[in-house]
C-alpha cells in the first residue's frame, strides 16, 4: 500500500512540476528497490514490507537531521534548507511521530509488559518497540529511556 502511495505521489509531483518532491520520492523509491533486490538475493522474498519501508523512511529522516546539523555548523544554510524540505516530503508518507512524552510512556509500558529487569533485557524491549511502533518513534530516544528504566 505504501509503495503504491509513493508511486502515485511521484506521478502527481511530476505533473505539478514539483522538483523537490519528485526528486525526493525518486530517492525513496530507489532505496526501496535496492532493498527489494537485496531481499531477493538473500532468498527472503520479492518485495520488502510496508514496515520495512517505514523503517527506511525513518532512517532517511534521521540522516537528513544529521546532515542539517553539519551544514549549519559549516554555515551552509542553503543546503540545510534543502534537507529540511526533503524531510517534509518524507514525513508525508509516515504516520504521525510520537513526541518525547509518548516515547517515554510507550517504553515504560513495554518494560512493564515484558517484565524487563536489567540491561540484559534491552534487546527484547527494543524489539517489542520496533514491532509496535515502526515509523512512529525515534528509537534512539526510546533506547535512552529504556536504559534509564533498566539500570
Amino acid at each position: 500500500m505504501l509503495r503504491s502511495r509513493l508511486s502515485e505521489a511521484l506521478k502527481d509531483a511530476v505533473l505539478a512540476k514539483d522538483r523537490r518532491s519528485s526528486s525526493t520520492i525518486r530517492l525513496i523509491l530507489a532505496a526501496v528497490k535496492d532493498r527489494d533486490i537485496t531481499l531477493r538475493g538473500s532468498g527472503g522474498g520479492d518485495v520488502i514490507s510496508d514496515d520495512d519501508i517505514l523503517g527506511l523512511l525513518q532512517t532517511m529522516v534521521r540522516q537528513r537531521h544529521e546532515s542539517i546539523e553539519l551544514f549549519e555548523k559549516g554555515r551552509r544554510k542553503d543546503l540545510a534548507d534543502r534537507e529540511r524540505a526533503e524531510i517534509d516530503v518524507v514525513l508525508r508518507f509516515m504516520p504521525e511521530q510520537m513526541d518525547d512524552e509518548a516515547i517515554a510512556s510507550a517504553t515504560k509500558q513495554v518494560v512493564e509488559d515484558i517484565e524487563a529487569t536489567g540491561l540484559k533485557d534491552m534487546g527484547r524491549v527494543m524489539g517489542q518497540l520496533k514491532s509496535k511502533y515502526t515509523g512512529q518513534m525515534d528509537f534512539g530516544k526510546a533506547s535512552s529511556v529504556a536504559k534509564e528504566l533498566l539500570v
